[in-house]
């Protein structure tokens, strides 16, 4: 899987920024990242103090871009473009304090076109990866959410799941009068088609199941209702999509079952993509594959973002940033 998306890297070399440049993790990755030509590493920090941490922990990263934000030329026009961005929400002066920061500085750089991606998370927290991003970068054109999806891999198996990182649940948005501007089942049918285009950039032709305690309308309660409905907005959005739901998770994947709880259905027992109804099912069914089914999980990929930012966890490996670096990169 990774030799197609650096095939797709080489042909169009990518910039990712690391906002945690001193971070031996970062480093370790970046030297490997350099090593392949394929992508170039953009390290948030102070330029001294990132290549003594390289030397100590004797990673290569001659070909690196290192970029400080204290002594950074255009600071003063991405202030100025983060006051506009934020729309008298924050000052000059708040903008300049963010700025300082390697997750503000970073997401900064893709915005402005220093870099194509970013890659953050290593030391900070998904909040305080997702914020700025939220806030600088935004929603692509078309989406009202961002979500999150694992590509789960095991031998030469690929599936995917979403949302199991970002969204906790979904809810009517409403306006001040109360009309609904945003339907909960709108916001999952929402992921469940930007976890079918996650899945398409994997090489998974996504089979999409909706996945709930219940059946084809055998159970009520719960999210039931909330997977019923969000499937068939779904299929209105997308109806080239295989898709349906709601089911259960033997159903979606096991053919005796699917077929006998679901006759007729082109998805029942042979999902590959699969969406929970709340982070709690998603957290914990993609744990359970991960620890119990031997599957190695990648991401969390974030998903809606007008531009590819991505979360490590604070817990991950070198090995896991070089993959989460080409995956981010991939998604440009």
């Amino acid at each position: 899987m990774f030799g197609v998306l650096i095939e797709k890297l080489k042909a169009h070399p990518r910039k990712i920024v690391f906002t945690e440049g001193t971070d031996a993790r970062i480093l370790e990755a970046s030297a490997r990242l350099l090593t392949g030509s394929f992508l170039t590493p953009v390290l948030v920090g102070n330029v001294d103090e990132v290549k003594a941490a390289a030397e100590k922990g004797g990673f290569k990263i001659d070909g690196a871009e290192i970029i400080d934000p204290e002594t950074f030329a255009d600071f003063g026009k991405m202030v100025d473009k983060m006051v506009e961005l934020r729309k008298g929400k924050m000052s000059a002066e708040e903008c300049a304090a963010a700025l300082k920061k390697g997750n503000y500085f970073g997401t900064m750089l893709v915005k402005m076109g220093y870099a194509d991606a970013l890659l953050g998370g290593a030391t900070y927290s998904t909040a305080d990866t997702v914020r700025p991003a939220l806030q600088i970068v935004k929603t692509k054109k078309g989406s009202h959410l961002v979500s999150s999806c694992f590509i789960m891999v095991r031998s030469e198996e690929k599936l995917a799941m979403g949302d199991c990182a970002i969204n906790l649940g979904y809810e009517d948005s409403v306006d001040k009068d109360g009309n609904v501007v945003l339907s909960a089942a709108q916001k999952l049918a929402e992921v469940a088609i930007e976890t079918a285009n996650t899945a398409k950039v994997f090489g998974i032709d996504p089979k999409v199941a909706m996945l709930s305690f219940s059946t084809n309308g055998s159970g009520k309660g719960g999210t039931v209702k909330l997977s019923n409905e969000a499937t068939k907005v779904a299929k209105e959005m997308a109806p080239d999509l295989a898709i349906d739901g709601e089911m259960q998770f033997d159903a979606a994947v096991a053919p005796e079952v699917g077929q006998l709880k679901f006759p007729g259905s082109p998805v029942a027992g042979y999902a590959n993509t699969f969406i929970f109804p709340t982070i709690e099912a998603g957290n914990i069914g993609y744990k359970i594959a991960q620890r119990l089914g031997g599957y190695e999980a990648l991401g969390p990929i974030l998903q809606g973002l007008a531009a590819p930012i991505n979360d490590l966890s604070r817990g991950c490996n070198a090995e896991e940033v070089y993959k989460m670096a080409i995956i981010t990169a991939a998604m440009v």
